[in-house]
């Protein structure tokens, strides 16, 4: 008799403690991410005392190591064979040096620039190195705790609230509670003493949050899939590495990943500028908007699923892309037409505030569902190479966003000087036609990047139909395999 497929494996939901124990891992990563994004680079120059260019130099080389190291951490992980299967060894042992490495990475020793230039890289590396030894293997665990097309959703749903909570809380407790002004020091962000207390919070919010993951999803390992035992060289990984990669599905989807990643370097890079000198919104006004992005992860989490099933993935991804940059650019492209309130009018704030929450919603739920399909693409895959391969596909889209994030700030640099916006402005003094000349050229060149990734994703075919036929044929390739021989078979 075939051998039982395993409940999830089957299609069957994941209870909402799953869902819970598994989504909240990426508070971690949140918690990087936002402490790199936000903190790190005020930190070592205002307060260490490194030049601007320093630091950022520094970060740039970690984040190049950081980016190829994705794709080997996922080929690593999807060839283990232990007892806590293919994931989990990784998950635990990256807790405590991801917590200790956070904790060293803002508590620099008193040494010269150039010495502490080379401490701010060795530790970034290593930080961001032992983030990755988690998030790789705890991504690819989506795919792999459930192969149910919609419940995939749900599960990633899980993940980006997390992610996107985690890190957006800390930052806030960083400004409101931790980096306080003292005797010493007039301004809060300038105190050393604040950041050591919030690299203590922050690095035990992440050992909290890996280990609490690791844990509530390691009963579901005696189900999950284990590689076949064979002996692997290095050209061979390096061959399987470019077959499984070649996959149509996942090229068009990282086809979309490149110019996605682009226009997210490009807003991020531009969105200050917009809001110092465009809009004319001082620091409270701004920090209104940072409390949005807690309800578009919301919007996010309470919308992605239901539109998916109602839909599709890959319409949902596509229409979602796009009215994100549609409500994104409206405020604009208004002011530019002279149809939107002056800068001071009551109603900017407010209209502005409801954009942004919205907007960031909208990319928010596009991104989870190009993840649940990058998931969907790995039984295709399974068909074709007869591995299973969730640590390279999700390695190989991180290394795509993080090495391609950087093109869009590059071509931010490159729009300002196109425009000739002015070096130390204040806001109010640069002139009208700068300011609108800015517009006139973010909105096309940002659209024009969001419709490229659109019709990326358009090329996208694998349909919750041809999905669940994959999942039909390695059902039966799997019980044919488990079929006892014929008595007298082999005589």
């Amino acid at each position: 008799m075939a051998k039982a497929i395993p409940p999830a494996q089957n299609g069957e939901q994941l209870s909402v403690s799953t869902k819970l124990f598994y989504g909240f891992g990426s508070v971690a990563f949140g918690v990087k991410d936002q402490g790199f994004s936000y903190l790190l680079l005020i930190f070592y120059n205002q307060v260490v005392g490194l030049p601007s260019a320093t630091v950022g130099l520094a970060i740039m080389i970690a984040l190049i190591f950081d980016s190829f190291l994705d794709p080997i951490m996922g080929q690593v992980s999807d060839n283990t064979r232990s007892k806590w299967g293919r994931r989990h060894p990784y998950m635990y042992a990256a807790a405590i040096p991801v917590a200790v490495s956070y904790l060293m990475l803002w508590s620099p020793p008193d040494w010269s620039d150039q010495a502490l230039f080379f401490y701010l890289i060795a530790v970034a590396i290593v930080i961001r190195s032992f983030i990755t030894m988690y998030e790789i293997p705890s991504a690819a665990l989506a795919a792999e705790l459930t192969t149910h097309y919609d419940e995939r959703t749900k599960v990633l749903s899980y993940r980006y609230f997390f992610g996107w909570i985690g890190g957006l809380t800390m930052t806030l407790l960083a400004f409101q509670v931790f980096l306080k002004p003292d005797a010493e020091h007039a301004v809060g962000q300038l105190n050393p003493v604040g950041y050591q207390h919030y690299a203590l919070a922050a690095s035990g919010v992440m050992l909290f949050a890996i280990l609490l993951s690791a844990i509530g999803t390691h009963r579901h390992i005696p189900r999950l899939k284990m590689p076949p035992l064979r002996k692997l060289t290095l050209p061979q990984l390096g061959r399987e590495m470019v077959g499984t990669l070649s996959h149509r599905s996942f090229l068009v989807l990282m086809g979309a990943g490149v110019f996605n990643a682009m226009a997210m370097g490009l807003v991020l890079s531009l969105n200050l500028y917009f809001n110092t000198y465009f809009w004319q919104l001082n620091a409270q006004q701004i920090s209104i908007f940072v409390l949005g992005n807690f309800v578009s992860a919301g919007l996010a989490f309470a919308f992605a699923a239901p539109l998916s099933m109602r839909l599709g993935k890959k319409t949902t991804a596509q229409l979602t892309k796009l009215l994100a940059f549609v409500i994104g650019v409206t405020p604009i492209a208004l002011r530019l037409l002279g149809l939107f309130p002056e800068n001071g009018d009551p109603l900017v704030v407010p209209i502005l505030f409801a954009q942004t929450v919205v907007s960031t919603a909208f990319s928010i739920v596009s991104a989870i569902l190009i993840s649940s399909m990058i998931a969907d693409v790995v039984e295709d895959s399974e068909l074709r190479t007869g591995r299973r391969s969730e640590g390279l596909f999700f390695a190989a889209a991180a290394f795509i966003n993080k090495a391609v994030t950087g093109v869009g700030i590059f071509a931010s640099s490159m729009i300002l000087a196109l425009i000739a916006f002015p070096a130390g402005a204040q806001p109010g003094s640069v002139s009208e036609e700068v300011v609108r000349n800015l517009g006139l050229v973010y909105v096309p060149v940002l659209g024009g990047l969001y419709a490229t990734a659109i019709l990326f994703v358009s090329l996208y075919r694998i349909t919750r139909e041809g999905h669940e036929e994959s999942l039909r044929k390695l059902a039966a390739a799997a019980a044919e395999l488990e079929e006892p021989a014929p008595p007298g078979a082999g005589r």
